[in-house]
């Protein structure tokens, strides 16, 4: 009686081993995947912050484009306006 008691508490001792020691994996890999989980997630949140400010940047850059680009057609304009009116002044000598 004896041997078989303590045959049936060393299979429940393997067991229980056994069970601790898939715990002790399990939590191990849901720590691993956790830490993977928040390094993806901060790795995202800095990638966002740099298009953010690449997207600034490009705006900053379009509008001095804009700006450029309406100075450059004031300009002709006013180029335009002074050939004719030169023009105009040449017809008038002849």
């Amino acid at each position: 009686m004896n041997q078989q008691l303590a045959d049936e508490s060393e299979a429940v001792a393997v067991w229980a081993a056994g069970l601790g020691t898939a715990g002790v994996f399990a939590l191990m890999i849901v720590i691993v995947w956790q830490v993977a989980a928040t390094w993806r997630a901060r790795m995202l949140a800095a990638r966002e912050g740099q298009y953010k400010q690449l997207a600034t940047k490009y705006a900053q850059l379009l509008e001095d484009n804009v700006e450029l680009h309406r100075r450059s057609i004031d300009e002709l304009t006013e180029a335009r306006r002074s050939i004719a009116s030169m023009e105009k002044m040449m017809r008038e000598i002849e």
